[in-house]
């Protein structure tokens, strides 16, 4: 049985990428533009916005739940093997896992409709790469251990082999709108161009070693696994040929796919924002319900069956003539023929990663109120403009549909606004990657030109190679809050 070429382009790929997908910094801080895409009912007060093409948004984080890389290769004395022993082997668990998603905003474009001021309009085109690898705590045992010693009669969970990524292409249309001066509603539409995909989420099956009756040992195995991938043969064909027009190929490829020639999908955003009191205002939001429909360029590999042997057996003195049989290669037809290794094209559909945010905050220190040439709708027409506080405080919750059930995090924060040209959030956040994340956001408004940027967990840059969780996200916006 070989293994699939797609699998080591997996690894490959999960190499490059090690990220986390909260963005509790840019959650409703409504000065930034971009906070409609986490929110797509957050408080809109501009009359319009573009983004600076690809600069508008550009979204890095790095994240490991288990291990670290000062862990392993530091130069503490202690040998590599214990460390690999302790700390990877030992230390980690089956819920432990290397997460990633970057986002790049391609376009950005906002305004506000000029018979409906109290909608806001905004689409654009966005690159985002999601992959998430369970780290395979059995699988992992059985590789570094093996299959003797201590381990005979253990059974090992094949389930704990769990991954999944892809590359994609968002084409979306948002409408906000303001329905009073206590409520704001939003919806975005979503369609999805796929690049690649790969998933192995749904396997089961064990691996089991006893004591033999006519060996010393008898082995076990059942199987039901499988292998998706759509995108990824394409590719690898073209770095295969290794002409001297692989990158240009490649590009071509890409761009054909961004252009919804990959395989197509569609999704839903919806989010709100109420204030309770003049003070108090809740939010939440729900992004990313929906799903891609994979069809092209497909290649899954498929093993199924079970299987129970005991190696080479030879009865002597009755089989010394027929030593000459080429007993391995039997053996080897055997087992694959109680557990097939397949290869198919059949399509399949991938959803994608459901977010959910929600948030309280309270708002104190007030300054004055917005512009009323803001042309924001409601406040606007009725002469009643929402009172510019200073300062904020409160929480924020977030909670992500991942293959082994719901990633959450908690977030508390504070931001401070400095007239209407600077402001500042900082956060704290607990969650599965690090419980002493602080984080902190720049916005900055210099007449129409909009700069921000937002990085997490700030303590971890005092050793890059130590911290489970860095992250960093900016931006350049030009916005219109009146006539300018």
């Amino acid at each position: 049985m070989r293994i699939p070429r797609s699998i080591l382009w997996a690894i490959l790929f999960m190499g490059m990428f090690l990220q986390a997908q909260n963005k509790q910094l840019l959650y409703d801080f409504y000065e930034i533009p971009q906070s409609l895409l986490v929110n797509p009912g957050v408080k809109t007060f501009q009359k319009w916005h573009i983004g600076v093409p690809v600069l508008s948004g550009l979204s890095f984080q790095v994240g490991t739940s288990g291990v670290t890389v000062n862990d392993l290769f530091a130069d503490d004395g202690i040998d590599f093997t214990t460390k690999v022993r302790e700390r990877l082997i030992d230390g980690m668990s089956r819920k432990d896992d290397f997460s990633t998603t970057s986002q790049i905003d391609g376009i950005n474009i906002g305004f506000r409709g000029k018979n409906r001021p109290d909608d806001y309009y905004s689409f654009g085109m966005y690159g985002e790469t999601d992959i998430i690898v369970y780290w395979p705590k059995d699988l992992a045992i059985l590789a570094f251990e093996g299959n003797g010693g201590n381990n005979i009669g253990r059974s090992f969970d094949l389930s704990d082999l769990s991954l999944r990524g892809e590359m994609v292409n968002v084409t979306h249309f948002g409408v906000n709108r303001k329905v009073s001066n206590t409520l704001t509603v939003g919806a975005r539409a979503k369609i999805y161009s796929s690049i690649f995909q790969f998933q192995t989420i749904q396997n089961s099956g064990s691996f089991r070693t006893t004591q033999g009756q006519d060996n010393i040992y008898s082995t076990s195995i059942t199987a039901d696994m499988q292998l998706q991938t759509s995108g990824v043969e394409g590719i690898i064909d073209i770095l295969e040929e290794d002409t001297g027009t692989t990158q240009r190929d490649l590009t071509k490829l890409f761009m054909k796919r961004v252009l919804f020639g990959g395989n197509l999908g569609l999704g839903f955003d919806a989010g709100f924002t109420y204030q309770l009191n003049p003070q108090t205002t809740i939010t939440g939001s729900m992004l990313d319900l929906g799903f891609i429909y994979n069809s092209k360029d497909i290649k899954n590999y498929t093993v199924r069956g079970s299987a129970n042997n005991e190696g080479i057996t030879v009865f002597l003195p009755e089989d010394i003539p027929d030593l000459n049989n080429n007993l391995w290669e039997d053996l080897v037809d055997e087992l694959e023929e109680a557990l097939p290794y397949e290869e198919n094209d059949e399509g399949y559909i991938s959803f994608r990663p459901l977010k959910v945010y929600g948030s309280i905050r309270y708002n104190f220190g007030e300054g004055g109120v917005f512009d009323e040439n803001c042309g924001c709708g409601v406040n606007a027409q009725g002469g009643q403009n929402d009172a510019f506080y200073r300062n904020s405080l409160g929480g924020q919750l977030f909670f992500m549909k991942r293959p082994r059930g719901v990633q959450a995090a908690v977030t508390g924060f504070f931001q401070k606004r400095l007239g209407r040209g600077f402001s500042f959030k900082t956060t704290y956040t607990a969650d599965k990657y690090s419980l002493t994340n602080i984080g902190l956001g720049l916005n900055l408004q210099l007449g129409p030109i909009n700069f921000y940027m937002l990085g997490d967990n700030l303590l971890g840059y005092r050793n890059i190679a130590d911290s489970h969780y860095a992250s960093l996200q900016f931006g350049f916006n030009i916005i219109s809050w009146n006539d300018n």
